[in-house]
């Protein structure tokens, strides 16, 4: 153990002087700029280059992203591209330079990312980028509006969304300082302090609501000369009839918040919003629908967008409820939306909301057609105030969260139940015919739930990211955009200092689950188990401390020899990708859960990195809470014996903690008058006394 110790203490210590990747060099960069254009000069204050057109005037800027916005990937460092941009804001190309995202180096391999970025080309930075998940259809107008959608990347959505952030992110902040008709500048907030009362029609007369009418001709003339323009027969039989009619409020301005709704539902949405998001309430009559059937809440919504100054600001249902006071007048359709603010959304300056009206022309796969209408904003600047820099400070990490809140929920669900069996074990679980069904049904929703549907499957990989990131970036936000594995952590290393490492490796690892199933096969299947040697069992346990300290060490020797160790992980291939993968990796996965089959989870006792780091991290734990007689070891070796972990010492009975699983099957038959011998010993010996005492 000494020995392993000195191993991760050399690997860190390697760690303190490792570098980061040099940026390209002008010959470098001059190689991604395709003739014409040719490679101006380097700009003084950002890093970035002027790309220059065949006459040498400027045609846009060519730059790497990690100088600009360096977001940590899922390896704890951040993902470097290559982005060029013509003076307008629209993309000429988009290359990968340099990735250590574990889902593109080994997993899917490097082919997919490259092909997601190449999705860039050709779209503006007005259009608003966004990423579907891979299984969803791409709306039939997939740019048009306000939105331009581009393909996600099947079991790599987090790190798509972080590569969509890293390349938006880096592109705005170039088009904000070079590109100054592309967007908006810093902005302005409502000033809180100023509140005037006022009633509904004094809102309109003040200019603090606006109103966008149309009815069915101004849909008529909008389609007018287009295939559309004979597909909506409502619409020609009743122009005169009401369409849409809009009604559009900032509801960070208190003037207007507070002459609307209701004080608890102002304060439950203040209470919602992040610091730097700015709520807007639309209501609307009319046969037009503000969202689609299928809309989800808290999500995106297709039909609508917000421009300002020719540039798209990004928008989210608020998920809220509403109450208003009653003076306000009743509308059939209600929403607030959360502006997001990292782009440089100024409430005080003008801005336009876009509707969408869409019509289906023909039957069998109909086309989609859409027609933007226009309501533009702007309030009297006595209403904002300046300001003050370094306010706007959107996390990037808070979107995942958002749409994963149901998951989340049912994911701590799940945790607070496992945390009140564990914690009342003797009670709820060891009982006779009950620790066999409960224990089943938690790894069942570990297997399925935690791993295969929320992809929750923790990883070394995580880990050595952290490692990276303590020595290199500083910046641990890549485990936000995971909420799911983050929360799991969190539980994990809380369960450290109470339980030990069994809460994990037993209880919460899917592979985990997965060997324990594949072992119940094989016992079905009449396979017989190899139960080895005591001193042999030892002598292998040793060899996950040593797989952990080449890993930890390889993170700065050769950080890409360290992305192909991992791989001695079958989770990746078993759980993230459910075996869609290159055959060797498939078979790896194979050979360890078969080899499970004859040696109970030998791949979780033996060989796994995780369990080795979690061993380490239970020392921790602050109390021996599984309980032992002072019969056990000598003369009673029971749960010892049956000890399927060989966690138990021999002579004395002690629990190895490093070891354990938390299975509670010694504990089940602790509390077994039929099995525990101190306890039939203890019964035939009361069995005695009252049958002597009848005889008297």
């Amino acid at each position: 153990m000494r020995l392993v110790y000195k191993l991760l203490f050399w690997g860190l210590l390697l760690g303190a002087s490792a570098t980061s990747q040099a940026a390209l060099n002008e010959e470098q960069l001059s190689r991604y700029v395709a003739p014409p254009m040719e490679l101006g000069t380097k700009d003084n204050v950002l890093p970035v280059w002027q790309v220059l057109n065949s006459g040498g005037a400027l045609a846009g800027y060519i730059f790497e992203t990690r100088e600009l916005t360096p977001i940590p990937g899922f390896s704890g460092t951040p993902m470097n591209l290559l982005v060029t941009i013509d003076t307008n804001g629209s993309f000429i190309d988009v290359n990968v330079l340099d990735q250590n995202e574990p889902v593109f180096v080994s997993g899917l391999g490097a082919r997919p990312f490259h092909e997601f970025v190449s999705q860039y080309r050709g779209h503006s930075l007005a259009s608003n980028i966004k990423v579907l998940p891979a299984s969803a259809e791409k709306p039939s107008d997939s740019e048009s509006g306000a939105n331009t959608y581009i393909d996600g990347v099947t079991k790599a959505t987090a790190s798509v969304r972080i590569a969509n952030e890293t390349i938006l992110a880096s592109a705005l902040k170039v088009a904000r300082e070079k590109l100054a008709n592309i967007a908006p500048k810093a902005a302005r907030r409502p000033r809180q302090a100023l509140f005037e009362p006022m009633q509904w029609q004094q809102l309109i007369d003040a200019g603090l609501i606006k109103n966008l009418h149309l009815n069915n001709r101004d849909l008529e003339r909008a389609f007018y000369g287009t295939q559309f323009s004979t597909d909506d027969m409502e619409a020609r039989q009743n122009p005169d009839a009401l369409y849409l009619d809009l009604w559009i409020a900032d509801l960070g301005v208190p003037s207007v918040a507070r002459n609307i709704l209701l004080p608890e539902t102002l304060n439950t949405l203040q209470g919602q919003l992040a610091d730097n998001e700015e709520p807007l309430l639309i209501l609307a009559n009319g046969r037009h629908q503000l969202v689609a059937q299928d809309f989800v809440r808290n999500s995106v919504p297709d039909h609508m967008g917000i421009m300002q100054q020719g540039f798209p600001i990004s928008l989210r249902d608020a998920d809220a409820e509403m109450a208003f006071l009653p003076t306000i007048p009743e509308f059939d359709q209600k929403m607030i939306i959360r502006v997001d603010t990292r782009y440089g959304f100024d409430p005080s300056s003008p801005w336009d909301f876009i509707i969408k009206a869409l019509r289906k022309h023909g039957s069998f796969r109909p086309e989609i057609g859409s027609q933007d209408f226009k309501l533009t904003h702007k309030l009297d600047e006595r209403y904002f105030e300046d300001l003050q820099e370094n306010t706007q400070n959107f996390p990037y990490w808070l979107l995942p969260w958002v749409e994963k809140k149901v998951a989340i929920s049912l994911l701590l669900l799940f945790l607070g139940l496992l945390s009140y069996y564990l914690y009342n074990h003797r009670q709820t679980i060891t009982g006779p015919q009950r620790l066999a069904p409960v224990r089943f049904s938690l790894l069942i929703v570990t297997l399925i739930y935690v791993g295969w549907l929320e992809q929750g499957q923790l990883s070394i990989v995580t880990l050595l990211g952290f490692i990276r990131a303590i020595f290199q970036t500083h910046n641990f936000s890549f485990l936000l955009y995971d909420p799911i594995s983050l929360v799991l952590w969190l539980y994990v290393l809380a369960s450290l200092f109470i339980w030990g490492r069994g809460t994990f490796c037993g209880w919460l690892c899917p592979f985990g689950a997965l060997q324990e199933f594949a072992h119940q096969l094989g016992q079905k299947l009449g396979i017989k188990e190899i139960n080895l040697p005591h001193s042999t069992t030892q002598k292998l346990g040793l060899v996950k401390y040593a797989v952990l300290s080449v890993l930890v060490g390889s993170v700065f020797i050769s950080p890409a020899l360290s992305d192909k160790l991992v791989e001695v992980e079958p989770f990746k291939t078993a759980i993230t990708l459910t075996f869609e993968r290159a055959w060797p990796y498939v078979l790896y996965a194979l050979i360890c859960l078969f080899a499970s089959m004859v040696i109970f989870k030998g791949y979780c006792r033996f060989l796994c990195p995780l369990g080795a780091a979690l061993a380490l991290g239970g020392k921790l734990r602050l109390w021996d809470w599984l309980v032992r007689r002072d019969e056990c070891g000598t003369p009673c070796k029971l749960c010892s014996v049956t000890c399927r972990y060989d966690a138990i010492e021999r002579q004395s009975g002690t629990i190895k903690y490093d070891d354990c699983f938390q299975c509670l099957e010694c504990i089940e038959i602790y509390d077994d008058e039929n099995r525990c011998v101190p306890l039939v010993q203890e019964s035939k010996r009361r069995e005695k006394v009252t049958f002597n005492q009848s005889l008297h």
